[in-house]
């Protein structure tokens, strides 16, 4: 039975000695971790929380279990949170942390919460909300440096761990729910169901995934690697990390300081704790990495693997990454939530790499434009990448985009979140970019992720995204917002050449926005809307 809480579970009861996670001064055992996530999970039955229908008498879009709002940094208590919500068998959700009032409203509202587990620091926010929040029954606040009060009502979370009576979970299953809400960096923010079997297929039981927890257990006595999950893990690549480490017997290693990137912060993290294998999301948060290589000196004679997911390395950054760390291996790996993961890419010194060229997973291909069957590989024709296999249910409380989003094709089911790709003749993936932020431009489509890595490559920019404005003659126009590195000139057609060795000249920017700061979410995923808007004002467009 592949469920998550269950894996954990058996994984512990054979290793209860070794460290699980590290975060700071925290030193937690498998052994003291399965206390800690039975306890926490006793507090949620104790306030009537848990499964209510089974997956059998359920449409896909539809859920029987309670859901917990995890609105946490990085820490013990987000891993925690999820592990102990599924031991109650309820199904936890990811909070985006930067979210304002309204937009948290119509979270916890979509998502149906009945519990949020929060640090501290969010408790006014949420003192201002909780009227209008009447289905929430249990609010678990965790003590943090801000010092703010228990808000009225809510349960400190460590004396409640600490009063509960921890017990073996019981009844779980692998239909049992796993929610991961989208970034909302397009569009209003989706909750994706999967069963939990078929996300620890999809993601979260590494590269050759065990398909008993007999066989996961055998393999986690060998002993697994430490690893650094970077990002926050309200990011699905982080946590996928983290429970693929766990799949493994490994240890989850957590940087200090979690409320942003700090770089010295984590590579000292990987030097302390001997960490083996770290994850990021794309250049927003391997390019600070790498500039603080070139400043200090660390002792990094443990790290062998640097992966990225969610957001493609340029090939430029990864080149450098392998010029200051020769001993280490890149992986850049290519999910979604709706997907898991899709196709991977390995890059080592001594080999020029690339961006945009991946390996397919067993379960993923590319289908016709019109659905009607996948696309030849070598015919040049683009497609839309898929998975078909170990794929969600559907979004939560939306049957027509689940019925868009995962189609039935030739009496598969498919999995399409709205890449675009095309598979050259060796089988290889070539991975164009998401359909929502394609520019057309003159009848031409652009794929902004294709500009904005051509456009990196230039060595004066520190980050860039790509969106498309107005313009009367070709409908659309390529526009780039660009922050440069310190010291460097603002020289539109400079970049512009640097791109030019890249892509086609149509799908050079004909408009370049210089900012101070780019906006991205958390994850280090670009935020599109806020980009077209502030080139829509700097252009005077709106």
């Amino acid at each position: 039975m592949l469920n998550l809480a269950a894996i954990h579970e058996a994984v512990a009861e054979a290793i209860p000695d070794r460290e699980c996670l590290v975060f700071g001064d925290r030193r937690i055992t498998w052994a003291q971790m399965t206390d800690r996530t039975r306890r926490l999970a006793a507090v949620l039955r104790a306030h009537g929380l848990g499964c209510r229908r089974e997956r059998a008498a359920l449409s896909n879009w539809e859920s029987g279990q309670d859901h917990v709002a995890l609105y946490l940094y990085n820490g013990n208590e987000y891993l925690e949170g999820m592990l102990g919500a599924y031991k109650a068998r309820c199904a936890p959700f990811n909070v985006n942390y930067r979210y304002v009032d309204e937009e948290l409203l119509y979270l916890f509202d979509n998502a149906d919460a009945t519990a949020v587990i929060y640090h501290a620091a969010f408790a006014p926010t949420l003192a201002r909300l909780r009227d209008e929040l009447p289905k929430v029954k249990l609010w678990l606040q965790v003590a943090d440096e801000s010092g703010e009060a228990l808000l009225p009502g809510a349960l400190d979370y460590e004396i409640a761990l600490a009063q509960a009576k921890p017990e073996a979970p019981q009844g779980l299953s692998p239909d049992d729910l796993y929610i991961l809400y989208t970034g909302g960096t397009t569009g209003m923010p989706k909750g994706v169901l999967w069963r939990q079997e078929d996300i620890y297929l999809a993601a979260m039981g590494g590269p050759l995934p065990e398909r008993s927890i007999e066989a996961i257990v055998a393999k986690a006595k060998a002993g697994g690697p430490r690893s650094l999950p970077a990002p926050p893990f309200m990011h699905g690549a982080a946590h996928w990390v983290a429970f693929n480490v766990w799949t493994a017997g490994g240890t989850v290693v957590v940087q200090s300081k979690t409320r942003h990137l700090d770089p010295d912060d984590v590579w000292s993290t990987v030097e302390r704790e001997k960490v083996n294998l770290m994850t990021i999301v794309g250049d927003a948060f391997g390019r600070p990495l790498a500039d603080q290589l070139a400043k200090k000196q660390y002792d990094l004679s443990s790290f062998i693997l640097l992966t990225s997911g969610g957001a493609i390395l340029t090939a430029a950054l990864k080149n450098e990454f392998l010029r200051l760390l020769p001993n280490i291996r890149l992986l850049d790996a290519v999910g979604s939530s709706e997907s898991g993961a899709q196709a991977s890419q390995f890059s080592s010194s001594g080999a020029k790499a690339t961006s945009g060229d991946f390996a397919l997973a067993p379960e993923s291909c590319v289908l016709k434009e019109d659905l009607s069957g996948r696309v030849e590989p070598g015919s040049g024709e683009i497609g839309w990448f898929a998975r078909e296999g170990s794929i969600p249910l559907g979004y939560y409380k939306d049957a027509e985009k689940t019925a868009k989003t995962f189609p039935v094709v030739d009496g598969r089911r498919y999995a399409i979140p709205g890449d675009r790709a095309m598979v050259e003749a060796d089988g290889t993936l070539k991975l164009l970019g998401r359909d929502s932020v394609t520019i057309n431009s003159g009848g031409e489509k652009i794929f902004a992720e294709e500009v904005e890595q051509a456009i990196k490559h230039h060595p004066g920019v520190y980050d860039c995204v790509v969106v498309g404005t107005p313009h009367e003659r070709w409908g659309q126009q390529v526009t780039a917002l660009v922050k440069l590195r310190e010291g460097a000139a603002r020289d539109e057609e400079s970049l512009k050449r640097a791109a030019a060795e890249h892509v086609a000249h149509y799908k050079l920017p004909k408009a370049v926005v210089f900012v101070d700061e780019l906006v991205r979410a958390p994850s280090g995923k670009a935020d599109y809307r806020w980009a077209k808007d502030r080139a829509m004002q700097a252009l005077g467009l709106g």
